[in-house]
């Protein structure tokens, strides 16, 4: 385990994380990227380009070291000027604006302006490496900010930002070619990446798969353990209603619509299910009537947004987690939630829709279920089932939830994470000369061609799909799954 005071590697210069909104309350999978990368030793700084909005906050938040810089956009012509003036008296800024400021230009006033705070906090601050999360603005910002300064940076890929419709590719295949490497969350993100954007960038794309701290998640499965062991939590108790979770943004790729319509089967069908669901978005008003119509209002509760800590305890004393994810009417679709992979680490047993990468975490009937969110019958009938075997064949769940923690261990483990992304900044710093005096050099990556990208040769040893030959056009999700 890695202590949050006991750093278990030596720094290798300042790092900065360029985030447009910070903190944020959906984004946990964010700060526990941080907090592992800063057990593991590593001195970071978060920059943030707009002021959280959120009302309620994650305790980890607190655990945070890193100083977080909230990155003002001027209000007014006179403080644009002024922002601009301060930035332009750092020599290095200066230097690059006559060159770049035709690239600035074409930024909207926003982005201009905080990339180049950016490009004057990042040199103050020693930083040898920016990384972007999310393939929008903030990457945007920091790509402009690593122009003007020579600093590298990268970026992480989730889902919105690489499968909406409105996502421009052009502008994606940009930031793509000057990162020094991308992140992808997943086998499937990669493959989809290296499609659209063609094999040319193909090996900048790097697979880091998304971590928990696994501590915080301790495995309490409520199912029969094998050999007579004992289970930590209470079993569910036989002819109980079957307790249901779902969690997340009450938003159309959720498949939550999905679901309702699934349990008012179930209840025709003599199978009544208590669905307590978590989450606040805009479908919440469309989903409370829709339940109502559905005359579910005596079994769905609706609970809003909740901490972390609070869906850690729903995940331990209900019989399953249900996420019925769907491919939106506007392209977007789920990567990889992380409530899913909290509920895999704990022992609840997990029913999914089989979209983008959720078949690389959710083998069907070995570590969960996998089902069509937006066909009723097939996940009405996946909830029966494994309701009755919760019943009927206990040590047959407890199976498959065991089998799901050691799946999470082994591909979800913040601290490994931390290794990876240390290990592409280390190797970054080095190719670009921003690496702090005396850092410890990146360890090889075989296979790696002289001065290619640092990412390259990651890229190569992470790579877990077949790149296609050309994209001449961008495929959906669906052509993309039918081909996987």
């Amino acid at each position: 385990m890695l202590s949050d005071t006991t750093p278990a590697r030596r720094s290798a210069g300042r790092r900065a994380y360029v985030l447009k909104m910070y903190p944020r309350f959906s984004e946990t999978f964010i700060v526990s990227e941080i907090l592992a990368r800063e057990a593991a030793g590593e001195d970071l700084v978060i920059f943030s380009l707009r002021p959280s909005t959120d009302t309620r906050f994650h305790p980890e938040l607190g655990r945070v070291r890193a100083e977080v810089i909230h990155i003002d956009r001027p209000s007014s012509a006179r403080s644009f000027w002024q922002t601009f003036a301060e930035a332009a008296a750092e020599p290095r800024v200066a230097a690059a604006l006559s060159g770049r400021l035709g690239e600035l230009m074409e930024l909207g006033h926003d982005d201009a302006i905080q990339a180049l705070s950016l490009a004057r906090l990042a040199l103050d601050h020693e930083v040898t490496h920016l990384h972007a999360h999310f393939a929008s603005v903030a990457t945007t910002v920091a790509r402009a900010a690593s122009a003007l300064t020579g600093i590298p940076y990268s970026f992480t890929t989730h889902a919105k930002d690489i499968f909406h419709e409105d996502v421009v590719l052009t502008d994606l295949a940009r930031k793509t070619a000057d990162a020094d490497h991308v992140i992808a969350i997943s086998a499937f993100n990669r493959r989809y990446l290296s499609t659209v954007l063609g094999p040319e960038l193909a090996d900048r794309i790097v697979v880091v798969r998304n971590g928990l701290e696994l501590d915080r998640f301790p495995y309490r499965p409520r199912q029969g353990a094998p050999d007579g062991a004992k289970s930590d939590r209470a079993p569910s108790t036989s002819g109980e209603v079957p307790s249901l979770l779902a969690v997340g943004r009450l938003v159309e790729k959720k498949g939550f619509a999905h679901l309702l319509d699934a349990l008012a089967r179930l209840r025709s069908e003599g199978t009544a299910c208590r669905l307590d669901l978590v989450g606040t978005g805009p479908l919440d008003e469309e989903l409370r009537a829709q339940s109502r119509r559905l005359g579910l209002a005596d079994l769905v509760t609706f609970h809003g947004a909740l901490t972390q800590a609070e869906v850690r305890e729903m995940l331990t004393d209900h019989d399953m987690l249900v996420s019925p994810f769907v491919i939106g009417s506007d392209g977007n679709a789920d990567g990889l939630p992380t409530v899913l992979l909290e509920g895999m680490a704990t022992g609840i047993p997990c029913i999914a829709g089989s979209v983008t990468a959720v078949p690389e975490i959710i083998d069907h009937g070995r570590t969960g279920w996998l089902v069509d969110g937006t066909d009723e019958q097939n996940l009405a009938s996946t909830i029966a089932e494994v309701a009755a075997d919760i019943r009927t064949n206990p040590a047959d769940i407890r199976t498959v939830t065991d089998a799901a923690r050691d799946r999470v261990c082994r591909m979800h483990d913040s601290a490994a994470q931390a290794r990876e992304l240390a290990d592409l900044a280390d190797r970054a710093a080095i190719a670009a000369g921003t690496a702090a005096p005396g850092a410890p050099a990146a360890p090889a990556v075989p296979g790696a061609p002289v001065g290619a990208s640092a990412a390259s040769g990651a890229a190569g040893r992470c790579a877990e799909a077949t790149e296609t030959d050309a994209a001449p056009a961008v495929p959906t999700i669906r052509e993309m799954e039918s081909v996987s």
